[in-house]
């Protein structure tokens, strides 16, 4: 395998591989950290810490045909320490708050329509559902990939999966007759449905 080949050479030192393996995906890389940082120039300084990190640490690298699903999660780590030195991690906007409360329930499935109203959507489910949600269908991350770069079990994402998508369904009125049943009344009652800091 190519991947493979070019880790084993940038181990050996060739800087120019491992600039062949990021190049190779520059665009999902810059697509992961622009959707944690919200901004160019600060998903190009995570980027950039994660290069220097890759530099420095490839050797830890166990296996190598798993270095984009490591690299990723070299680059999530990282927007989430700079997030934390601007303490803001995954915040929700104030123009997004503002969007979402003009709103009205006449035809709720044309909010979705594009990305932004998706991103107005997403700003309502809590920091830990958003994230699972935007690496497993935004970055198309497997679920592995995603628990690694989290830190939760594949069973805690497949929950905040799920349960994100449920209550994106009930603000657009995807699931009215769902409702009329009484099932999707009752997941409400998880924490992970709830809007406001994740507790798991």
């Amino acid at each position: 395998m190519r991947v493979s080949r070019l880790v084993k050479q940038a181990k050996r030192g060739n800087k120019e591989a491992l600039l062949q393996l990021i190049l190779a995906d520059q665009d999902a890389y810059y697509r992961l950290a622009y959707s944690y940082m919200g901004n160019e120039h600060d998903a190009m300084d995570a980027m950039e810490d994660m290069i220097v990190t890759l530099y420095e640490k490839l050797d830890q690298l166990q296996k190598n045909e798993a270095f984009y699903s490591w690299s990723k999660t070299i680059l999530v780590n990282r927007c989430k320490t700079l997030l934390r030195k601007k303490e803001r991690f995954l915040p929700l906007g104030d123009d997004q708050e503002t969007a979402f409360n003009t709103l009205t329930d006449d035809n709720p499935y044309r909010y979705a329509e594009s990305e932004m109203d998706m991103q107005v959507l997403l700003s309502h489910l809590n920091p830990r559902q958003r994230e699972a949600i935007e690496l497993r269908y935004v970055h198309d991350l497997p679920y592995q990939t995603i628990a690694d770069m989290t830190g939760a079990p594949i069973g805690t994402i497949k929950s905040r999966i799920s349960q994100g998508i449920l209550k994106l369904k009930v603000m657009i009125g995807g699931d009215r007759h769902e409702n009329d049943r009484g099932e999707a009344a009752g997941a409400s009652t998880d924490p992970e449905f709830r809007t406001g800091p994740a507790r798991t």
